[in-house]
C-alpha cells in the first residue's frame, strides 16, 4: 500500500477530506498517511479527526504524525502539498498596500502584486521541500494544492528534478455551474478544457452531442442568472468561451472590471449567489474573511468534523488510485508545457490541460492551439508568471518589478513610477518573509528606515 505524505496537514477540514478521498477506494485502504505540520496542536487535531474517521468507517489505514518534514518524506510514494507560508501579516500587506495605490485585488493569491509576493515567500519553502524529495523519495509524485499554482509548479519544474503536478477544483466547479445554467445534468456534460490555472477555457461543452453554448448565451440574457456570474458571462460575450475561475477571481486577472469603484460595485457578486465572497470583491475584505476562517479552524473541535467517508470532487485521490491500479482516467491537471500540449503557449509555461492518468503516470493530451484571443489572455498572465519565477530563482529584483508592471490589473491602475513605489513598499513591509538578496536596494532601504 502507498505511503502518502501530507505537508501542511494542520488545515483540518481540507486534510481530512483528502484522507477520506483516499480511503474511499478499497484498493487504497491500508495506506500509510503521514501527516506533517509545524503547528503541533493543529496537526494532532487533524490526526484525531482522521483516526475517528477510520474507526467510524471500519477501514484499514495507518496515520502517523510528525513536525519534521524530512521524516514525513522518507520513503513517501506521493506527497500532497497544502502549505501556507508566512501567516496573516504578509497576506494583509499584499492586499492593503496595493489598495493604497488603487490596485483593488479580489483575493490576491494567484496573480497581481498579491499573487507575486505570495509566490516569493512560498517558493523557498516549496523548493526546500522538492530538494528534500530528491534525496528522500526521488520517485515520489508531488501533488501541489498551494497557490499561486502556476508559479510554484513552474519554479519546482525549473529548479529541481521532482515530478510535480498542480491540482485545482475550478474545472469541476465550473462544469457544475454551466450545467446548471444550461439546465442539463452535470454528470452528462462532456467537456474539453485547456489554458492555464484559473484561466482555462471550456473549448467544448456538450450534452447529448450538442453544444450547450447557445444555452449559456441564452442564460446570460436572464438578469438573475447573469448576476450570479457576471464577469464570466461578459468574458463569454466578448471572447466567445467560458472561463474556469469564478467571476470574483477572474475580475482580477484582466484589466476590465476593477479600475474604479463604480465598476467594481457593478460586478460584485451578491451574497445570495456567492456566499464565499459576499461583497469582499470591492473592499479587499476577503482578507478579513480569511482571518475569521483561520480563527474558526484553530478553534474547531474534532467533534465538528463529519466522520463519514464521502469522496469529494478533488482530483488527488483519483490520481493516486489510477497510478496504483492502472485504471485510466482523464482529468485536468497543471503540468509543464514541454510537450507543447497547448501549441501557442510557451513550452516553459505551466498549463492546465486534459491528462490521461494510469499506472504509467500523468500524460498531457495534445490540445493544439487555443483560439488566438484566449491564448492572448493567457499569455498576459504567463508573462507575469515567467518573470516572477525568474525573480524567485535568481533573486532578481528587476524581474520582480517588471513582472508586476506587466500585470494587467496593476497596469490598468498605476503609472510605471507608482508601480515601482508600490513594489518598494511591499518589499519593505515583507522583508522578513523574503530572501535578503531580493529585498536589498537603496530604494527599499529608504522605505524601511
Amino acid at each position: 500500500m502507498p505511503d502518502v505524505a501530507f505537508i501542511g496537514a494542520g488545515s483540518i477540514v481540507f486534510a481530512r477530506n483528502l484522507m477520506g478521498d483516499i480511503l474511499s477506494y478499497p484498493e487504497l485502504q491500508g495506506s500509510t498517511l503521514t501527516l506533517m505540520d509545524i503547528d503541533e496542536e493543529r496537526l494532532n487535531r487533524t490526526a484525531t479527526a482522521g483516526r475517528e474517521m477510520i474507526e467510524h468507517n471500519d477501514v484499514e489505514a495507518t496515520i502517523e504524525t510528525t513536525t519534521d518534514r524530512r521524516e514525513a518524506l522518507e520513503g513517501a510514494d506521493y506527497v500532497l502539498n497544502m502549505i501556507h507560508v508566512g501567516g496573516t501579516e504578509p497576506f494583509e500587506n499584499e492586499i492593503r498596500i496595493p489598495q493604497e495605490y488603487g490596485v483593488n485585488q479580489a483575493v490576491g493569491d494567484t496573480l497581481g502584486p498579491g499573487g507575486v509576493f505570495r509566490f516569493l515567500r512560498t517558493a523557498p519553502v516549496m523548493l526546500d521541500l522538492a530538494r528534500d524529495m530528491e534525496e528522500l523519495c526521488p520517485d515520489a509524485l508531488l501533488l501541489n494544492y498551494t497557490n499561486p499554482m502556476a508559479m510554484l509548479c513552474w519554479a519546482v519544474d525549473e529548479a529541481t528534478d521532482v515530478d510535480v503536478i498542480g491540482l485545482c477544483h475550478s474545472v469541476q466547479h465550473t462544469a457544475e455551474a454551466i450545467a446548471d445554467y444550461a439546465g442539463v445534468p452535470e454528470d452528462e456534460l462532456e467537456y474539453w478544457v485547456a489554458g492555464i490555472n484559473h484561466m482555462a477555457w471550456f473549448l467544448e461543452a456538450e450534452h447529448d452531442g450538442e453544444s450547450i453554448y447557445p444555452d449559456l448565451h441564452e442564460a446570460a440574457n436572464d438578469p438573475e442568472t447573469y448576476r450570479r456570474d457576471n464577469v464570466r458571462f461578459d468574458v463569454l460575450d466578448h471572447f466567445g468561451y467560458f472561463v474556469t475561475e469564478s467571476s470574483n477571481h477572474m475580475s482580477e486577472y484582466v484589466p476590465y472590471f476593477r479600475t474604479d469603484e463604480e465598476t467594481i460595485e457593478e460586478y460584485t457578486v451578491e451574497e445570495e449567489f456567492d456566499e464565499y465572497f459576499v461583497d469582499w470583491m470591492g473592499t479587499g475584505d476577503y482578507f478579513e474573511h480569511w482571518c475569521d476562517y483561520q480563527q474558526e479552524a484553530r478553534e474547531m473541535s474534532t467533534d465538528e468534523i463529519d466522520p463519514e467517508i464521502e469522496r469529494s470532487e478533488e482530483y488527488g485521490s483519483r490520481i493516486i488510485h489510477s497510478m496504483e491500479t492502472g485504471e485510466r482516467r482523464r482529468m485536468n491537471v497543471n503540468v509543464r508545457n514541454d510537450t507543447s500540449a497547448v501549441a501557442n503557449l510557451g513550452e516553459d509555461a505551466c498549463v492546465e490541460v486534459p491528462c490521461l492518468v494510469d499506472d504509467r503516470g500523468v500524460r498531457p493530451c495534445s490540445v493544439g492551439e487555443l483560439p488566438p484571443q484566449l491564448a492572448a489572455l493567457d499569455r498576459s498572465n504567463i508573462a507575469v508568471q515567467r518573470l516572477a519565477v525568474t525573480a524567485a530563482l535568481e533573486r532578481d529584483q528587476e524581474a520582480l518589478r517588471q513582472a508586476i508592471k506587466l500585470d494587467p490589473l496593476t497596469a490598468a491602475s498605476c503609472t510605471l513610477d507608482e508601480i515601482d513605489d508600490m513594489v518598494d513598499d511591499l518589499l519593505a513591509a515583507n522583508a522578513d518573509y523574503l530572501p535578503d538578496e531580493l529585498v536589498e536596494s537603496d530604494r527599499v532601504a529608504a522605505r524601511t528606515s
